[in-house]
């Protein structure tokens, strides 16, 4: 895929769909510039991917999102993020931010929870990096440890904390507007991508979320139809389901 295209993978968990479908919308909404969207839904990826679920892990594309140089090809850039994120500007800024003598991009987060669970009552991990590779510029030609194999056998730490480059110094990093963790970040006057890292604005518990109110607008326009509004289809949806 020629370089002038975006090429993006998307965390996918099938029990909020409605992430990525929000998230897909909100980039190309917002894109200058020719985007691919992948979704990283497992069960399309049987034959890359079968490690066993960890029980440290809170959604379905935990370790998956490490497939992403290998589904590239090992050739050209690619960005993976996580699912709960919404874009409020133009990813094509994001896209001219690489870097050839890094290996990988992100926003180096300190970012240490106090929580002991978050949403779905998911089990709340505490680890050196956190949330650096929620949002992440791969140059993949420079990831080949990055296999199947590898990634089907690396812990969730050699992962997560890039034990699989030679050293830190092939990190490179990111504005914090690019991955704004909601009720978190500081010292960020505009955030150019909000994540709802502690649930989305779509969980009751959440929806009062930082930025909340970003998301439901994208949410919304995501399923704007001009002959029918969001609640009409609603309402005819549910008439349908109770046809079938």
């Amino acid at each position: 895929m020629h370089d002038s295209v975006v090429r993006i993978f998307v965390g996918y968990d099938r029990r909020i769909h409605v992430a990525s479908t929000t998230l897909a919308h909100s980039i190309t909404e917002h894109s200058s510039v020719p985007v691919s969207v992948l979704p990283l839904n497992l069960r399309n990826m049987k034959d890359i991917f079968w490690r066993n679920t960890d029980p440290n892990q809170s959604t379905e594309f935990s370790f998956s999102r490490f497939l992403t140089p290998y589904l590239s090809g090992f050739s050209g850039w690619s960005i993976f993020m996580d699912n709960d994120i919404v874009y409020l500007d133009d990813i094509a800024k994001l896209w001219a931010l690489r870097d050839d003598k890094y290996s990988v991009m992100c926003v180096k987060h300190d970012h240490n929870p106090t929580e002991d669970t978050k949403f779905l009552g998911e089990k709340q991990t505490r680890y050196e990096k956190k949330n650096w590779s929620s949002v992440i510029l791969f140059n993949n030609a420079k990831c080949t440890a990055l296999t199947p194999d590898y990634v089907n056998s690396a812990t969730g730490l050699q992962l997560h904390q890039f034990k699989w480059l030679e050293g830190d110094h092939l990190i490179g990093e990111i504005p914090a507007s690019w991955n704004y963790l909601a009720d978190y970040t500081k010292g960020v006057e505009t955030p150019q991508a909000v994540h709802y890292t502690d649930g989305g604005p779509w969980y009751p518990e959440t929806e009062n979320a930082e930025y909340a109110a970003k998301w439901f607008e994208a949410y919304r326009s995501a399923n704007y139809c001009e002959v029918a509004d969001l609640d009409k289809l609603l309402e005819m949806t549910k008439r349908s389901e109770a046809k079938s």
